[in-house]
């Protein structure tokens, strides 16, 4: 039997993306997909985050910060490569 692969992503979602609920919506869904990282907001306009765990549950936790929640509109997700560790759990970051 294989064991799911484990993965990390570093996100920046922009658009309408700040003051819409997407950092707590963000920490909400990674919470219900079992997922480790965390996000932030960025004082260029952007949404940052990392996501880590199982390869299904990040895909689809990037598939649905493509859309964020209702009051978001989403003109861009970018996602690459995280190597660095990340601490078990979700959470919200102070705006960088």
């Amino acid at each position: 039997m294989t064991l799911p692969r484990k993965i990390a992503r570093h996100v920046f979602v922009s658009g309408k993306v700040q003051n819409v609920w997407f950092r707590a919506w963000t920490e909400q869904q990674a919470g219900q997909l079992g997922l480790d990282g965390w996000v932030r907001n960025r004082r260029d306009g952007r949404v940052e985050a990392v996501i880590a765990g199982q390869e299904i549950a990040v895909r689809e936790m990037l598939r649905r910060m493509k859309s964020g929640p209702p009051a978001a509109k989403v003109e861009k997700l970018e996602d690459s490569a995280w190597d660095e560790p990340v601490a078990p759990g979700f959470k919200q970051d102070d705006t960088v």
